[in-house]
């Protein structure tokens, strides 16, 4: 075969059920694992963080089976095209993705080599579940939950035993981030697969208590799967686990195949005729985002965001639904917030997320409603998440 191909590190950087990394290594004979911390690709100081981190967690596995870890910062496919020429690669490897980043850096990618796409994020690629009815996409929730229970799932990818790479060029030293949050995970392949050994054995309460704000009982391994350090794939087939968490990976999907066949879902209303009209008060906003609001269970929230760089999930649905539906407020600059301060971002879920709660996306009921005083009196009924982030 004597082939020589770079593999490209995107929402993957992981070596168990690493598809990239497997169809690399069955492509060809020496790899060069690259990541390049392109500035076109959504992120934050927090995530940045987290990312850094994430990057010397695979170094190391790589390292460990013979390899190393390339890393540059600047245009993706212009560092993969230099990349490729220093070490004789004329073959390019990368995780399928959705959005308008991932759609174009493929053409691109295309351009400068011969180009192969591996499974990405997702338990399901976008795609292959089609509604009945015809459509390229589902619409709605439940029957594409139903599909996709059914569904067979691709192979879990072993890690590989050893990696041949030719010489190597240098990396680039990356800039450090400046993270907002004080109170960060810690990122990386290991740190996942920590985090979910130690929370998975209690897990059987979930399916009860995971909308209870003060007792936090969800698994909080939503940054692990943002970057891809852990397999949503894997962990969706993890015994240990419940289906109601089984089922919040199916949402992930769920809108990641919105977003596949929608790009425009982080600017654009999803539903036709959907309103579109929203007040203009940048003084409501700033109270809203600094958590000043005067309502504790929304403050609570939006304080935990800046704290944390990450949101309960009850608490991002009361805190939307207070931004979009009680003061009327655009749906956009509140997912524009929370993507400046999320450690999880997650391009597909945080837009699909936010268009639901607005009433303008996949929402069966579009006018559904969000009392924050009802929210808080049954998921903080002793008012322990609001002292805790929003003391009086």
């Amino acid at each position: 075969m004597n082939r020589t191909a770079v593999l490209l590190f995107t929402r993957d950087l992981r070596v168990h059920d690493n598809p990239t990394l497997a169809a690399a290594c069955r492509l060809a004979d020496r790899v060069v694992p690259l990541y390049v911390d392109d500035p076109g690709r959504a992120s934050n100081p927090n995530q940045r963080r987290f990312m850094l981190e994430s990057l010397d967690d695979l170094r190391v596995s790589l390292r460990a089976a013979g390899g190393d870890l390339v890393v540059r910062r600047g245009a993706t496919a212009a560092q993969v095209a230099a990349v490729g020429e220093a070490t004789g690669a004329d073959l390019v490897v990368c995780a399928s993705d959705a959005g308008r980043f991932a759609a174009g850096l493929r053409e691109r990618l295309a351009d400068v080599a011969e180009l192969r796409v591996a499974p990405g994020p997702a338990v399901v690629e976008p795609g292959r579940l089609l509604p009945s009815g015809g459509g390229d996409h589902y619409r709605v929730f439940t029957p594409y939950w139903r599909a996709w229970s059914q569904a067979r799932w691709r192979g879990v990818e072993p890690e590989p035993e050893r990696l041949r790479t030719p010489n190597l060029p240098d990396s680039d030293e990356l800039p450090p981030a400046d993270a907002t949050a004080t109170h960060l995970p810690p990122g990386g392949e290991r740190a996942a697969l920590a985090r979910l050994d130690a929370w998975a054995p209690g897990s059987d309460d979930y399916p009860d208590r995971h909308d209870d704000l003060a007792g936090d009982r969800t698994s909080r391994l939503s940054p692990y799967l943002a970057l891809g350090c852990l397999s949503a794939r894997e962990l969706a087939a993890d015994p240990r686990l419940p289906e109601a968490l089984v089922r919040q990976l199916c949402w992930r999907d769920f809108h990641l195949q919105v977003l596949a066949a929608f790009p425009s879902l982080t600017d654009v209303p999803y539903r036709r005729g959907a309103r579109d009209d929203w007040e203009s008060d940048p003084a409501a906003l700033e109270a809203w985002r600094r958590g000043e609001t005067g309502v504790g269970i929304v403050d609570a929230g939006m304080r935990q965001l800046l704290a944390e760089g990450w949101m309960h999930n009850r608490a991002r649905l009361i805190t939307a639904g207070y931004l979009v539906k009680t003061l009327g407020l655009d749906w956009r600059a509140g997912a524009a917030w929370f993507a400046r301060h999320l450690v999880d971002l997650d391009e597909a879920n945080n837009w699909g997320n936010w268009q639901w709660t607005a009433g303008t996306g996949n929402d069966t009921r579009p006018n559904r409603g969000f009392n924050h005083e009802r929210q808080a009196a049954r998921f903080d009924p002793d008012g322990a998440y609001r002292r805790r982030w929003a003391p009086s």
